[in-house]
């Protein structure tokens, strides 16, 4: 069956997968999208549990302050390796972290990874990062948080 290059590309913008497992997906579900998207996701989480054992010792820490600086995050992020800390995609997940404790002030770490993410309701914090494990091929953990509010 020929993949449709529109369908690839809205796919990859949705989820950030590669070329590659997109158009597998599109192949192994005959071109349905919705049926793709669920396989795509599956598999970001069976290459995050594969990495899982990995240790992680770069990343980055992220500051975030909100609310005309009324409430304040740092998270710190960690990742394999000072090339994937570097990327925009890893800042950007650190940042997207960082508002989520400032809006949702989740107990600690496990409580913030079962959070519904604060931007898709469909997905939670933990999702969020196992799609960039999977994008970025390093395991990626939070490792902690402080929040400060006034």
């Amino acid at each position: 069956m020929a993949v449709d290059l529109k369908a690839i590309k809205k796919l990859r913008d949705e989820t950030s997968a590669s070329i590659a497992d997109v158009r597998r997906a599109l192949d192994e579900t005959k071109g349905d999208e919705k049926k793709a998207l669920v396989w795509l996701k599956k598999r970001a989480s069976e290459i995050a549990a594969k990495k899982a054992d990995r240790q992680t010792g770069e990343g980055l820490i992220e500051s975030y302050i909100h609310g005309g600086g009324k409430v304040g995050v740092l998270v710190e992020l960690l990742c394999e390796t000072d090339f994937v800390a570097k990327t925009d995609e890893f800042k950007n997940l650190a940042k997207e972290v960082a508002m989520q404790v400032a809006a949702m002030n989740p107990e600690n770490v496990d409580s913030l990874l079962k959070q519904e993410y604060i931007r898709d309701s469909s997905q939670t914090i933990e999702q969020i990062v196992k799609s960039m494990i999977g994008k970025l091929g390093e395991n990626i953990t939070v490792k902690r948080f402080t929040r400060f509010e006034i």
